[in-house]
């Protein structure tokens, strides 16, 4: 059985708005449903997505879609996966990790942290970034396993080299997830329980933790404010004007030609610039 958790329960407070931060459009769809899409695409079968500020908005928008769990108060990410456990903790098989505020991955991302876990407890997606800036760095182990994840804070100086980095996606044993998570302490200057502590966790228990490295980068970003909102709006509609052009359609400028992800063309179509489908 394949599951997956979302973490979608923050306001984004750096949005400056009132709508919940899943529910801020990329390119004519709320972030959250093009994590539902992707998940869809690669047949998972139960989907909970753990929510908090503006709960009833997102469960009435994408009602019929996945299950709904409330995290009230927010202690953390490791608090986040803990409140999916009436759902799936007696299930077998892979459960994703993914938040809720990164709408590029694509499905074959998930299918690959899928793949890699046959052989290890948990997967972690990680990134190769010229600028790594402030993101918690992989350590490997000789073998090329990840030994641990240092947030930056706590980096010393030849950690701080390192330029593979933690994009906060994981892929778990669901039975070895929801046993071990009851390990994680909340001894940490905000008193949360932070879910990459499982990584020291699994180790420690002999299940092995492995890296898988996304091809794109840009897939991983998370979207904080509304100039990385715009930002993943371009990388998606670049993607999805591409994805048309190689099906025959004749983009005439498409840089200033705007497709819903849910349009669908034929074979021979021209589009001019300025134009802007939406919905099916």
């Amino acid at each position: 059985m394949k599951s997956a958790i979302i973490m979608a329960a923050g306001k984004g407070t750096r949005m400056h708005s009132e709508l919940p931060k899943v529910m801020h459009p990329v390119c004519q769809k709320p972030m959250l449903g093009h994590i539902l899409d992707n998940l869809k695409k690669i047949q998972v079968d139960k989907i909970v997505t753990v929510v908090g500020f503006g709960h009833e908005q997102v469960e009435a928008a994408m009602r019929g879609q996945c299950e709904f769990v409330l995290q009230s108060p927010q202690l953390g990410t490791g608090h986040a996966v803990m409140q999916a456990a009436p759902v799936l903790s007696q299930a077998e098989g892979k459960t994703l990790v993914v938040n809720g505020d990164c709408p590029c991955i694509q499905s074959a991302t998930y299918q690959g942290m899928l793949d890699a876990l046959d052989q290890c407890g948990m997967v972690v997606l990680t990134a190769v970034l010229d600028d790594p800036k402030q993101y918690g760095r992989i350590i490997r182990n000789a073998e090329g396993m990840i030994e641990k994840i240092v947030e930056f804070k706590d980096c010393t100086e030849e950690q701080r080299k390192i330029t593979e980095i933690n994009t906060g996606i994981y892929c778990f044993d669901n039975q070895a997830l929801f046993k071990h998570l009851e390990e994680i302490r909340n001894d940490n200057a905000q008193q949360e329980y932070y879910i990459t502590d499982l990584v020291e966790i699994f180790n420690r228990h002999g299940l092995g933790v492995k890296a898988k490295i996304v091809e794109d980068s840009f897939e991983a970003s998370g979207v904080n404010d509304k100039k990385e909102l715009a930002q993943a709006t371009r990388w998606m509609q670049k993607r999805i004007n591409e994805h048309w052009m190689e099906e025959g359609v004749t983009l005439i400028n498409p840089d200033s030609t705007y497709i819903g992800p849910d349009v669908v063309l034929g074979k021979d179509v021209t589009l001019y610039p300025n134009v802007y489908l939406e919905g099916n």
